[in-house]
């Protein structure tokens, strides 16, 4: 049925005038004369074809399970920026568990036509019994757009409005605070089959066929036996808080999950066996053994789930990583990766356990994110100065998700440049000062070979080294470390700008500011503080805070000068 309404603000729309010319003039007197041209009415209607019967009383019932006036108002007069204006058809308004039907508004040229029927006449001179009918059909409007729903009207499923989860996401749409408070997590009991003793007649949904849990032998053996039990599921399945917009069907094979497999699980309480399905592909925490550098001691040994995959691992790469760590104690993953061919890389990636078996990440500190060997504390060992990494983003260079075929191509194009230029692409982790490969900078820097940072990083008097390791610092003083980063960073931005920057450009930005010890400003991407952010220049929280309050202190000062 369709429902419309009248948009008084529409211009009027006629139909093309007559033609007139020497075609219409010269036109034989034999042919049918042409159809009278009627102008259209100025009324722009809007139609909704309704996917229900609808009568002349039931229309505001229709109309608010379409959510009312003014989400129809919005749906017609102000559409999506998509193109496309949706409309959503709740059969069973106010549950949050039924999903709407989507509808949406599209252009149409209809015309609404007002058809008057006269009484039947019997036909004068006509056969007797025989009588016609006379119709007058008026335009009222055109109908510019229609509203149509053709997606199905399925998932509808409602669960036990009693369980708690229930109550809970009604509470949360009425926003009854109590209700929210009143909820609690229940302790699992892993009862997910219940018996439920129905009546023959009695069609039960949630009923499990006997033969999928091993009771279709017995079954037929004693076909009487306890024909009154049945067994319902109880896994309290909900629906989605978000259904999907998805009104085509799909093709579904069911089939059985290939990751789900049996095994007997054995009940601590009662010692019971029980067999239950678990998804052999789960998640079984063979990543690394992550270290805080707050933390007192590090791992000298993997993990046990890791342990575990030593005997499945391959061993020539296995013996060639702890070849590598045993050379050289602190790796970044690029550098790691450029010691492997491209089909052990994936080996590596794709195995997940590798790489733990012979290291550690740090998560924060002068080794942030760098694989450490097991048993080696670089905050212990003042050589380790020489792999603490240093990283820095281009700011100036806006983060974008690049497509799958951009990435590729740009692959390709850092390639053939890498083999136009000589260079090869498993030195990727090494900065020479003469070469760059990308626009994000992570280095370490035993990893830099350019002559003057070089110099500077080996040098090894009092007013470059600590005694003690520093969170932010590491064994470095902080003004060392800072002329490390600024030079680095001039040459590193210097070959994306497509110049080789000189040591004289480099040495002028380390010359102190007249009158002071502090270097020439530049501009400073302003870091927050945190733990990631440490180890890149970030100010503790006090020193951040005071900083803060300085600076409103003295923008008060400048705005309210002191009265004399």
């Amino acid at each position: 049925m369709n429902i419309q309404y009248t948009q008084p603000e529409a211009g009027p729309s006629t139909l093309p005038p007559q033609e007139t010319g020497p075609s219409r003039a010269s036109s034989s007197p034999s042919q049918p004369p042409s159809a009278r041209l009627h102008p259209l009415p100025t009324a722009h209607l809007y139609s909704i074809e309704y996917p229900g019967y609808v009568r002349s009383t039931s229309v505001p019932q229709a109309v608010g399970r379409l959510g009312g006036a003014s989400a129809l108002e919005t749906a017609f007069r102000r559409p999506a920026r998509g193109g496309e204006a949706l409309l959503e058809l709740h059969l069973r308004p106010g549950d949050p568990y039924s999903h709407p039907v989507a509808g949406e508004v599209v252009p149409t040229c209809n015309i609404v036509l007002k058809v008057v029927k006269r009484k039947r006449k019997r036909c004068e001179g006509g056969e007797e019994g025989r009588s016609v009918g006379e119709y007058t059909v008026q335009a009222v409007g055109v109908v510019p757009k229609t509203a149509r729903f053709r997606s199905m009207a399925d998932f509808q499923f409602r669960p036990d409005m009693s369980d708690p989860i229930a109550k809970l996401r009604q509470s949360m749409d009425t926003m009854d605070v109590e209700g929210i408070l009143q909820y609690h997590i229940a302790p699992e009991t892993e009862n997910y089959t219940i018996d439920d003793t129905v009546a023959e007649s009695t069609v039960d949904a949630m009923a499990i066929d006997p033969q999928l849990l091993g009771e279709g032998e017995r079954t037929l053996a004693a076909p009487n036996a306890d024909s009154a039990t049945k067994t319902r599921s109880n896994l309290r399945l909900f629906p989605p808080p978000l259904f999907s917009r998805q009104g085509v069907p799909q093709n579904y094979g069911y089939k059985a999950n290939t990751a789900s497999v049996e095994t007997i699980v054995v009940d601590d309480d009662t010692g019971v066996e029980k067999r239950r399905l678990i998804n052999r592909m789960r998640w079984k925490g063979l990543g690394p053994i992550s270290v805080a550098y707050s933390d007192k001691n590090i791992p000298d040994k993997p993990s046990n789930a890791v342990e575990e995959q030593r005997d499945t691992a391959d061993k020539k790469i296995l013996n060639k990583l702890e070849e590598i760590f045993t050379e050289r104690p602190v790796w970044t993953r690029a550098a790691v990766f450029n010691q492997f061919t491209p089909m052990e890389i994936r080996d590596i990636i794709n195995s997940k356990y590798l790489l733990p078996l012979v290291s550690y990440v740090f998560e924060d500190g002068p080794w942030r994110d760098t694989y450490v060997r097991l048993g080696y504390d670089p905050r212990q060992d003042p050589d380790a100065r020489f792999y603490q990494r240093l990283y820095f983003r281009n700011v100036n260079h806006p983060i974008v998700r690049p497509s799958v075929v951009s990435r590729r191509q740009e692959q390709r194009v850092e390639s053939a440049q890498a083999r136009f230029s000589g260079m090869d692409e498993r030195r990727s982790h090494v900065f020479d000062g003469l070469s760059a490969t990308s626009e994000t900078a992570a280095f370490q820097l035993c990893d830099i070979t350019d002559p003057m940072l070089k110099e500077m990083i080996e040098a090894e008097d009092e007013e470059t080294l600590r005694e003690t390791c520093n969170e932010r610092d590491g064994w470095y003083a902080t003004h060392a470390l800072e002329c490390i980063k600024t030079v680095l960073r001039h040459k590193f931005f210097s070959l994306l700008q497509g110049h080789v920057a000189t040591q004289e450009e480099c040495e002028r930005l380390l010359v102190p500011q007249e009158g002071t010890e502090k270097l020439p400003q530049r501009h400073r991407h302003r870091l927050k503080f945190g733990k990631h952010n440490m180890a890149k220049g970030a100010l503790p929280p006090e020193d951040a805070a005071a900083h803060r309050l300085m600076n409103v202190i003295e923008q008060q000062r400048k705005t309210f000068p002191p009265i004399r």
